[in-house]
């Protein structure tokens, strides 16, 4: 079975600065794989390892991602090889746009059977990609898995819900989004990172700068809400009332 990994790469938000005025400055922040991605990425590997089949990554954005350090730490996670759009026409793109740009991406891998995405994005987390691209591909989607079998030329998904996990066979191919408990991601060991640098990373040029479906209006942090600085000492009588007091208060 091959299976792909369709990924993001976002700024790390701990380099991520805020100003005075709540904007955010990216301008520090290194490339990094989206966190829920990484489960996508595991969750790819041990699957095309079960069927005795390959992991193929795939990922668009602004030309800061085409990064050596971070597509070696994608291809040292068990990934054969990485195909990669890096064009500012691409940056700040929302869930229509990027599977605008990833459809053909996929479309020209050969023999593809299912792609795998998170279960959403670390910078907008939209819960949308999946979704669009199933569309895009003409192929079946399902969110929330938690665990993939091949099953006779279809596809076995466990899908988690707010009140129960359903089993569900899907025909291939298909899109399937997965929740971070289908696979923990692996610490790639230094083996893994030198053999990465030898595996295929390939460019794939842009036909066409993608169009969204959304307009952001303004992005900024939070306003900080202020501390009430109230301080017991569990010592005192009465302290641990006082306590549960002031916490329901605030809720």
């Amino acid at each position: 079975m091959q299976v792909v990994a369709a990924i993001k790469i976002v700024p790390d938000d701990q380099d991520i600065q805020v100003a005075a005025d709540r904007s955010l400055d990216f301008s520090k922040a290194r490339p990094v794989v989206s966190e829920y991605d990484l489960n996508a990425l595991e969750a790819a590997v041990q699957l095309a390892a079960a069927t005795g089949g390959s992991a193929i990554a795939v990922t668009a954005g602004a030309a800061s991602i085409d990064d050596s350090k971070t597509k070696k730490n994608v291809l040292a996670r068990g990934m054969e090889a990485l195909y990669l759009t890096a064009d500012d026409a691409c940056a700040d793109m929302d869930a229509y746009a990027t599977a605008q740009v990833l459809a053909p991406m996929v479309e020209d891998l050969d023999g593809w059977d299912v792609v795998l995405v998170g279960d959403g994005s670390a910078a907008l987390y939209a819960n949308q990609t999946g979704a669009q691209l199933a569309a895009r591909l003409n192929v079946p989607y399902v969110a929330g898995a938690i665990a993939l079998e091949e099953d006779g030329g279809s596809l076995k998904v466990r899908r988690k819900t707010e009140d129960e996990v359903e089993v569900l066979s899907v025909p291939l191919p298909a899109v399937v989004s997965v929740l971070p408990e289908a696979a923990a991601p692996r610490i790639p060991g230094m083996k893994d990172i030198l053999a990465a640098g030898k595996k295929p990373m390939e460019a794939v040029a842009l036909a066409e700068a993608p169009a969204a479906a959304l307009e952001v209006v303004s992005c900024k942090a939070p306003v900080q809400a202020e501390r009430a600085m109230e301080v017991y000492d569990a010592t005192d009588a009465g302290a641990v009332e006082k306590f549960a007091a002031a916490l329901k208060a605030a809720l």
